[in-house]
């Protein structure tokens, strides 16, 4: 038993063995052997536990001491307040009526018809309540029968658990468990629901965290989907001393819209998605990415956690890659799965089985020697085409290189010639042998000044520079390559950053022939004070000696001199606001070819956002789309995008929703509709609650965040990362 020294004024006491109950008051009586009876300002310390009082009674030989308060409590990361309490000096334990709390760590505190700590972090509550708001604002609060508290593990339990948001309840729990500091657990999460009109209905998902082990977890959703019945989602995650590997799968066994809509169709659906990454050391690296779904329409109806964007092709692909100062190689394997009705056969993707890519470059003296090269074996189930879309087969090209770069503080250039050399060896070819190759010289001459001058605008002090640009090209290409399959090629969309680049295609299947040459000016803008980029403008167009004559599918030919006008601006003239503006203007005819526009505003604070942008293209495209979070009082903010396309003369897309946020929690309630593959507009509800310290429900922010910029950042901000 430990050994108590009557205490006087001072409080001095004794130690006999184990850890002593140290006990001061401003008056003392004590019995030998039997009871001490302090009174007024009295406090009492034995290791860890520390409390004060109006009045203390210890008997020696229970070793009970019994507090009269008002009393406090404080030990490492928290403080107890109440009105009595019972203080056990052999176990530790305490136990406290009509008690308060505060848990300093996570920020959580709250209040007991009983409160025990039963150790030292172990906390034990009857008839109580809990939240992370700041005092006085109890803007929401978890109450329970029974909480008990373990800061060792980080784990919050409680039975018949009501969720209460301004005193009125929302949620109803039989049993919960929560996290209490930073440290993943294993436990139910918020639930999730929200409406869709495109044949999934309303749906209520419950997902329940699994913490297995510090380097792999997992999470399964369960969901009801009205008319399709139950769909559960899985997610893995692991993580070893190389990378992390992510495993996401959905199944509905029985679907029964689906098979209504579909009829012959089974009913049985799923969906996987698989990534993986890995560094090996010494510049190697690997990774794989791999998604499948059982159904084109699988997407659309019950994709909700599978990280598979709304696409037509969905991508299995995975090699090693390595990179040093001078080289690089990679190697992978790489096939598509099309889940689009839209897409004719000979529009679908090959696959490259394998595709080899290796690179380097060498200084040798005031010379430098690289090259590029790459090999592909391309493959596609051609069975029912006919022509150049029946080919399939293997191509090698190489791209050696002989440069001579110079550079100054004033300026630079950088004149080379190099070859371009692509060899075929082809199956399911018969316009001409089916092995061929095509050599293309080429000679470049990339050359620019750089001139500043410091001047100041509104007292703030700009370095501007001016930096003029030419770049010719040249590039000896036979027009005809028409014999050539597609396997892999497009016509680059004109720029201002194409304006330096030689070759109209990219892809390896045509080399465009050219004899250009490009002027450019650019200036900017920079804040001496910051070093920030307040503006940059910058313009340019290409001058063509020759027509071109290259094409491919009966495009990118053409005999015109001059490109159109290629223009960027970009203005930063305050921080959190960015004004970009691009185009092409065609100085024949005087008129626009394409424009995009785009204003993005945020506060310092990411409390207000806005973005406002139009996309044109002349005959062909014509959108508008304005967005942003507007807060019209401290708490209610306004969150919508709408998106316009004037040739269709219809909305394409919209978001509108209504948030509630203050110091410890947000609700976010949001109505969304997009655009789908058949032109439809299908719509859905999203809701979302977020509780400061206890997570939240999945739902709308993800969808916000795509359509928004700077949500996710204000998400962060707000809840710190959680």
């Amino acid at each position: 038993m430990p050994s108590v020294v009557p205490a006087t004024s001072n409080g001095v006491a004794a130690d006999s063995g184990q850890a002593p109950l140290q006990a001061s008051g401003l008056n003392a009586r004590y019995e030998i052997d039997n009871e001490l009876y302090l009174r007024g300002d009295v406090r009492l310390q034995q290791a860890g536990f520390r409390v004060t009082g109006s009045e203390a009674r210890y008997s020696q030989a229970s070793g009970l001491v019994a507090i009269e308060g008002p009393l406090t409590s404080r030990g490492e990361g928290f403080l107890l307040t109440g009105e009595q309490a019972d203080y056990d000096v052999n176990s530790g334990r305490v136990d406290i009526n009509t008690a308060t709390f505060l848990l300093h760590g996570p920020e959580l505190r709250g209040s007991a018809g009983q409160l025990s700590r039963t150790g030292q972090d172990q906390v034990q509550i009857r008839q109580g309540s809990l939240t992370t708001c700041a005092p006085h604002s109890n803007d929401w609060m978890i109450v329970a029968s029974d909480i008990h508290l373990d800061q060792a593990e980080g784990v919050g339990t409680a039975k018949h658990v009501r969720l209460e948001i301004s005193d009125v309840p929302v949620f109803y729990w039989p049993y919960a468990s929560f996290p209490i500091d930073e440290r993943r657990k294993s436990g139910f999460l918020y639930p999730s629901f929200g409406t869709s009109n495109a044949g999934s209905g309303a749906f209520l998902s419950v997902p329940y965290y699994l913490n297995l082990a510090p380097h792999y977890d997992a999470t399964l959703t369960p969901q009801y989907i009205h008319g399709r019945g139950l769909f559960t989602e899985a997610e893995g995650r692991y993580l070893s001393s190389l990378g992390e590997s992510v495993l996401q799968v959905g199944y509905a066994g029985n679907d029964t819209e689906f098979e209504r809509e579909f009829p012959g169709e089974d009913g049985e659906r799923w969906g996987l998605d698989f990534s993986t990454r890995a560094s090996f050391g010494s510049g190697w690296s690997g990774y794989g990415d791999y998604s499948v779904v059982s159904d084109d329409e699988y997407l659309s109806d019950l994709n909700r956690n599978l990280e598979i964007n709304r696409a037509t092709h969905l991508l299995r692909r995975g090699g090693v890659r390595y990179r040093d100062s001078s080289q690089y190689f990679e190697t992978y394997l790489s096939g598509y799965q099309t889940i689009s009705d839209f897409i004719a056969d000979e529009n679908i993707p090959y696959s490259q089985l394998p595709e080899v890519l290796y690179g380097a470059s060498v200084d040798a003296g005031p010379a430098e020697l690289s090259l590029e090269s790459q090999y592909t074996y391309f493959y596609r189930d051609n069975a029912d085409l006919t022509g150049l879309d029946r080919a399939n087969g293997q191509r090698a090209r190489a791209i050696p290189e002989l440069a001579l770069p110079m550079r100054a503080l004033w300026g630079y250039a950088r004149p080379s010639v190099s070859v371009d050399y692509t060899r075929y060896e082809l199956e399911d070819y018969n316009l001409r042998q089916p092995g061929f190759d095509r050599t293309v010289p080429v000679a470049e001459w990339d050359s620019g000044l750089y001139f500043d001058r410091q001047s100041s605008l509104f007292d703030i002090p700009y370095n501007q520079t001016l930096e003029p640009r030419l770049y010719y090209a040249w590039a000896d290409a036979d027009a005809d390559q028409e014999f050539i399959p597609d396997f892999d090629t497009t016509i680059r969309s004109f720029s201002f950053d194409r304006l330096f680049q030689r070759n109209r295609f990219s892809g390896g299947d045509r080399v465009g022939d050219t004899n250009q040459l490009t002027v450019a000016l650019t200036s900017r803008f920079n804040d001496l004070l910051t070093g920030a980029e307040r503006a940059r403008f910058s313009i340019g167009q290409v001058h063509y000696y020759d027509d071109r004559e290259v094409t491919l599918a009966g495009q990118g030919g053409s005999d015109a001199s001059d490109s159109p006008l290629a223009g960027e601006m970009i203005l930063r003239p305050v921080d959190g606001l960015e004004i970009r503006t691009s185009g092409l203007w065609e100085p024949d005819t005087h008129k626009t070819e394409e424009g995009r526009s785009q204003l993005i505003f945020h506060s310092r604070d990411y409390r207000y956002l806005a973005s406002v942008g139009h996309t044109y293209r002349r005959n062909e495209f014509e959108q508008s789309d304005i967005g942003g979070v507007f807060p019209v009082t401290d708490r209610v903010s306004l969150i919508g995008r709408w998106v316009y396309d004037s040739q269709l003369d219809r909305t394409v897309g919209s978001l509108a929703g209504l948030e509630y946020n203050n110091c410890c929690w947000s609700v976010q309630l949001v109505h969304q509709n997009y655009f789908t593959d058949d032109q439809e507009l299908e719509s859905r509800m999203l809701f979302q609650i977020q509780l400061k310290g206890l997570g939240g429900s999945g739902g709308s922010s993800g969808e916000i965040s795509e359509a928004i910029y700077g949500f996710d950042e204000r998400e962060r901000r707000r809840f710190g990362g959680r």
